[in-house]
């Protein structure tokens, strides 16, 4: 039997009589069923529809966990994705609307949801199915032979962390300094300026790439945060993922791992980069909204055990790779309920990460910008980036803070008299010159050396004081 291109050859060829070769009649039977769209499949129906989430019968004996299927009905062609599996029905969660979904609906497996990156994807805003949301040209898709496994290595393949970078923040860089590919969390009520703080962050210049995922933000906010808080130039080397509050339980669920996809393959490329995850806690929400709809019963404050299985395992996706290739260093805010800090995300997410950042609604409301709580903030890796000079001064640092803050309340009733402990009198003239040191906004330079800085900060101030 002749294949597609020898077809194809005796097409072109004309006969000894002058008319077209028989063989050419039999092209289109060949391109109609080299088609996949043309060929039968095997699919199922669907038997009942919640508002979240609809069962389909027939599927149960091909269906795997995280399949893509399509459902086909009166308001066209929608997709979802299999999240349980039972002995004669597969429950899907839609990426669209439920009520779109009809009884008796046809619905066909797909298999997994392939995310294939390319390089001219930087510059690009896509959602979590790999769609274009920016109005520009359609994304350039490599064959899935050709892409990437994006597979996490192993713990003994990794490489080592151990070289630091400069976020231009000045007071993420004197007291939690970051190395490449540390995963560092922003903890933070509703508010309290975390959405800022990351912009700042992901314009760091050490980088080769940046990964942005925007998991249940305000849409009116998502193009203010991408034009204006991170700006064109930073743009060029950035992909946003986002997926809006609006958008269903599943699109949120989903986002987070096509952003790792995407931060993967560069990683794979060599790249060092970024990934900027806001926020987790809306994904532990999406999480716990599609588990609940299968039935899982929830363990703590409402959540079902799977999410506190499914953080993990997104989370150490990230990190250094492998000998040979790139890194991904992650930077996750946390949105704290109820600015409550010992939420059950929170904790678990704490204890997965390799250091937090506290930002206090407190200090937010003195007008402290960024307000992080350099008392409260750790990063397990400090000693990586600092010199030994430099940690004795942070040690120091802190402890003249502490002593600022524990004795706030005695200095505001007047109890405090200067000369009876010299310790507090350094710490009352200089944490206040400390604190304006670290006010920073996303307009003002980034910070190349931010010791110096607050060096030159304290001096000026000094001298400036003994001229009066």
């Amino acid at each position: 039997m002749a294949t597609g291109s020898s077809l194809q050859r005796a097409s072109e060829r004309p006969s000894d009589n002058g008319h077209t070769d028989p063989l050419a009649a039999l092209e289109p039977v060949w391109r109609r069923f080299d088609n996949p769209e043309t060929l039968l499949s095997r699919g199922g129906r669907v038997a009942e529809i919640s508002p979240t989430h609809y069962k389909v019968r027939g599927l149960s004996g091909i269906a795997r966990l995280g399949d893509i299927v399509e459902q086909r009905g009166k308001a066209g062609t929608r997709r979802g994705e299999i999240v349980r599996i039972g002995r004669d029905e597969v429950v899907v969660a839609p990426f669209e609307r439920s009520a779109d979904a009809g009884i008796g609906d046809a619905v066909f497996r797909r298999g997994p949801l392939a995310v294939n990156p390319h390089a001219s994807w930087r510059g690009r805003a896509i959602d979590a199915l790999t769609r274009v949301i920016d109005g520009g040209p359609p994304l350039i898709r490599p064959n899935a032979a050709d892409a990437a496994t994006g597979a996490t290595p192993g713990a003994m393949s990794r490489q080592r962390v151990g070289t630091g970078f400069m976020t231009g923040v000045r007071v993420i860089d004197i007291f939690t300094p970051l190395c490449f590919g540390q995963r560092l969390g922003i903890f933070a009520g509703s508010g309290v300026g975390k959405s800022t703080l990351l912009a700042m962050l992901a314009g760091a210049e050490a980088f080769d790439t940046v990964v942005v995922a925007l998991i249940g933000e305000r849409g009116r906010e998502v193009r203010e945060f991408l034009e204006d808080t991170i700006g064109a130039e930073s743009m060029a080397k950035t992909v946003a993922v986002v997926a809006t509050s609006d958008e269903s339980a599943m699109m949120r669920r989903r986002a987070p791992d096509t952003a790792m996809c995407v931060a993967e393959h560069f990683r794979d490329q060599g790249h060092r980069v970024l990934l900027v995850l806001d926020s987790i806690t809306r994904f532990a929400h999406a999480l716990r909204e599609v588990a609940t709809g299968t039935g899982e019963p929830p363990v703590a404050r409402g959540y079902p055990a799977s999410v506190f299985t499914d953080l993990p395992k997104l989370l150490e996706r990230a990190g250094p790779g492998a000998e040979g290739k790139g890194s991904i260093t992650a930077i996750i805010s946390v949105l704290v309920d109820g600015d409550d800090h010992n939420d059950p995300v929170a904790d678990s997410v704490r204890g997965i990460l390799d250091g937090h950042v506290v930002l206090d609604r407190a200090i937010a409301e003195q007008g402290r910008y960024p307000p992080v709580n350099p008392l409260a903030s750790i990063s397990r890796l400090a000693d990586k980036a600092w010199s030994a000079e430099q940690r004795m001064l942070v040690t120091r640092l802190k402890s003249m803070i502490a002593r600022f803050e524990d004795t706030r309340d005695i200095r505001l009733l007047g109890a405090y008299q200067g000369g009876a402990d010299a310790e507090l009198d350094i710490a009352v003239r200089q944490v206040p010159l400390i604190y304006e040191a670290l006010t920073q906004s996303p307009r003002d330079r980034a910070s190349a050396d931010p010791f110096a800085d607050l060096a030159r900060h304290l001096k000026g101030k000094q001298n400036g004081d003994q001229g009066d």
